[in-house]
This record gives C-alpha cells, structure tokens and sequence, in this order.
C-alpha cells in the first residue's frame, strides 16, 4: 500500500483518484464521490462509520436527496454548486452538524472529479 495523502494535500481529488478501493477505504478521512448528477458513486468506509450513516448501500443513490438531505441546503449544496458553476471546484469549508452529533465542526473539502463529478473530503473534529 503506498502512502496515503492527507486532507491537506493540494490536488487531493487527483491523489484520491490514483489509489485503489481499499486504499480510498483507508483514508482517515470522509471522501464521497458524487457523479454530475450527484449520484454517489464511491463511499469510503471511514464515512460511512463516521458520518454516524453506517448503511452501506448508499452507493447509486443521490446524496443531497437519499442520504445526505441534511446538506441539502444553500450553505453545504449551495456552496458546492455555485463554485461548479465557476468552473473547477477546489473549495474547503467548515460545517457544523452531522448525522450522529449537530454540534460536531466538519472540515469540508469539494474538488473536481477527473469525470466531471464531485469529490467530498470530510474531516470531523
């Protein structure tokens, strides 16, 4: 296994993208990846354990309707959608609340997918 990057590392959709399921797995941090039309496509198994949303078929399901509708709002989504719009999304925000505790701060970082899709990187404190 190679050395995994960290939620700081520039370009880290496209360090992401270069690891392997298990590795993307192991990454001691949250990354979802959102296609274009914000079906989620990979999940990693940290998110799923600390997002407090264990479920593991959330893969294939639209996450600001299905499983995330908590973000579907003009902060989180908003953000997200109005950088896309700018064109290549490299953004990093905070957000506070979470599935299992609402006063937890998360560190969020949305990037651009090779595909065309979102990357979301959650760190939580």
């Amino acid at each position: 296994m190679n050395a995994l990057p960290a939620f700081e590392t520039p370009k880290l959709a496209e360090a992401v993208e270069a690891l392997a399921p298990s590795e993307i797995d192991a990454l001691p941090f949250g990354a979802t990846l959102l296609d274009a039309s914000n079906i989620i496509r990979i999940r990693n198994k940290t998110e799923a354990e600390t997002s407090g949303l264990k479920d593991t078929s959330t893969v294939g399901r639209l996450y600001f309707v299905d499983v995330a509708p908590c973000l579907n709002n003009g902060y989180f989504k908003g953000k997200i959608e109005k950088a896309r719009q700018n064109g290549t999304l490299d953004i990093t925000f905070t957000f506070v609340g979470d599935f299992s505790d609402s006063d937890r701060e998360l560190t969020v970082r949305a990037q651009s997918a090779r595909d065309g899709g979102t990357w979301i990187f959650i760190r939580r404190s």
